[in-house]
């Protein structure tokens, strides 16, 4: 079955979109096929879009590995992006498993997405048992939340020294996270600036992930190391994320189309 698609990417956080309003749904979890780099497309996450009564759109996301997950930032704005654009618009307002979420379109012809508000609580990451959640009982002392998936957040001194794909498999299903997590290696530039390396659940190493960066600085803030403002330098780019400590988290940056064609499915 051919599917129309569009691949699209934000700091190189590569994403397609199939847009699926007025149709059925055929999505499931062979999509993973799909996200093969060498005999399928190749990407971090695919965003399914849906007709919806109280919004322009439901989005439904994938990971490239066939499961599920409740939220991407990065295909969130490259959605957004999309439907901006063919409404003529400066905003549009997108369902997601988080709720709804408004996204923008700023200067420089970037696109914002409130996130919503992360969720602190143990049993909300969720963890396996009750703790303070701005330190985990893990080597490396690790921060944790949630942006409607679970975040692990190590603070060092040098980024540069961690092999993120050796220890990030055993950090994503660690027992303390009994619905995985993505896990983060933060290095603090100065307060409104960090370095950013991912190990993203169900995906592996991406160039950047617009949730990962949320819940980074999210953990950052927290631990009193950031201000409410930080531009987050990821393996492919930028974005900035702005959090009051309070409220929705606020990504922003660029998105842009890469290639459109039709994906078989079946």
């Amino acid at each position: 079955m051919p599917l129309p698609f569009v691949k699209m990417h934000a700091h190189g956080d590569d994403f397609i979109i199939i847009d699926r309003r007025g149709l059925d749904d055929p999505i499931t979890a062979k999509i993973a096929r799909l996200g093969n780099r060498h005999t399928g497309i190749g990407f971090n996450q695919l965003a399914v879009v849906l007709d919806c009564d109280d919004a322009a759109a439901r989005i439904k996301f994938w990971n490239p590995n066939g499961t599920p997950l409740a939220t991407c930032g990065s295909a969130t704005r490259g959605v957004a992006d999309r439907l901006m654009h063919e409404a003529g618009t400066d905003s549009v307002v997108l369902r997601t498993d988080r709720g709804l979420l408004m996204c923008t379109r700023t200067a420089g012809r970037q696109v914002s997405v409130n996130m919503g508000e992360p969720s602190l609580d143990w049993s909300a990451v969720p963890l396996a048992e009750a703790m303070d959640t701005r330190t985990l009982p893990i080597d490396g002392n690790p921060a944790a939340c949630s942006m409607g998936n679970p975040h692990c957040t190590f603070f060092v001194e040098d980024i540069a020294a961690v092999d993120m794909a050796a220890v990030g498999p055993a950090l994503e299903i660690h027992p303390l996270f009994p619905a995985k997590t993505n896990v983060h290696f933060v290095q603090v530039l100065d307060r409104g600036h960090i370095r950013l390396r991912i190990w993203e659940r169900g995906g592996g190493v991406p160039l950047g992930s617009g949730s990962c960066c949320c819940g980074a600085v999210v953990n950052g803030i927290r631990r009193g190391l950031l201000d409410d403002t930080v531009e987050v330098q990821c393996d492919g780019g930028t974005v900035t994320v702005h959090w009051a400590g309070e409220g929705g988290v606020v990504l922003t940056g660029s998105v842009e189309p890469v290639i459109q064609g039709s994906a078989y499915v079946g």
